[in-house]
């Protein structure tokens, strides 16, 4: 083998992960987005009446198929532009390493004791709150246009930032790591449907960070005290303390060392019980 064939086995495998790496964010943007999970669905209805045309030899349904596949990227791409945009600029906010994949299996427990009791607190007083923590996608976007304070996270902290004389409580707080980077940030607001007309602000800003990425955003209701989370696009309604805690532990754990952090806890167990 000469070092010419070698060079294009390396060539052609770079090729290779280049294209996947593509067709893997694609889907994932697709799976995250509402909107773009329609669209992608709506191509494969077409691709498959488009099979059943040639195989029938239907002559106007492949005809207007033709021009359908003809005009229609540039129909998406005029249509779609602000869902593509957000796509956009989604992936230029993805990190290869989530911020919460270096916290130690102490600092994880840390912060949710943290919040829980700040939760606590507030759910009692019925003062709203909108917490978010930021995972693998970055928030400086939205850090940038509000009020910086790379805190260590405390509840005492969260409270007094919440507390309805504090300039900063209509904004939410977003963590990074074991830090409170900022409060005051600002979100978009979901524009989905499928939410109740009665729900406020704050709950449609969690779903909204939740939609453009995949931060955990927590919510304390100002007229109820009830306790929601915002994930992906959905939202836990009406949760208590403590079925938010576990929620937030659960999905703070890295998703390659979930399954060995639980091994160790049940080995520190063990120990703990001899």
């Amino acid at each position: 083998m000469t070092v010419d064939s070698i060079l294009t086995i390396i060539k052609d495998i770079i090729d290779i992960c280049l294209v996947w790496t593509g067709i893997y964010f694609i889907l994932k943007s697709v799976k995250n987005n509402v909107k773009f999970t329609l669209i992608f669905k709506g191509i494969i209805i077409i691709a498959i009446v488009k099979v059943i045309s040639d195989l029938f030899d239907l002559t106007t349904v492949g005809l207007l198929l033709q021009y359908v596949i003809m005009w229609g990227p540039l129909a998406l791409i005029i249509v779609f532009q602000p869902e593509i945009r957000s796509v956009l600029e989604h992936l230029g906010r993805s990190q290869l390493l989530g911020r919460h994949k270096v916290l130690t299996i102490s600092q994880r427990e840390k912060i949710v004791y943290e919040i829980g009791v700040a939760l606590e607190y507030l759910k009692k007083h019925r003062i709203g709150a909108l917490i978010v923590i930021e995972r693998d996608t970055s928030l400086n976007e939205y850090i940038e246009r509000s009020k910086k304070l790379y805190a260590e996270i405390s509840n005492e902290l969260l409270v007094a930032i919440f507390f309805p004389d504090n300039p900063l409580h209509d904004g939410g707080v977003i963590i990074q790591g074991d830090k409170v980077t900022s409060a005051g940030a600002v979100f978009p607001t979901t524009v989905e449907m499928k939410f109740s007309k009665r729900l406020g602000t704050r709950h449609r800003a969690a779903i909204g960070i939740s939609e453009e990425s995949d931060a955990i955003a927590i919510i304390v209701s100002e007229e109820t005290g009830r306790i929601s989370i915002a994930m992906n696009g959905d939202l836990n309604y009406n949760l208590s303390v403590e079925e938010a805690k576990m929620l937030i532990l659960e999905e703070l754990k890295p998703k390659k060392t979930a399954e060995f952090d639980y091994e160790i806890e049940e080995e520190e167990d063990g120990e703990e019980d001899e």
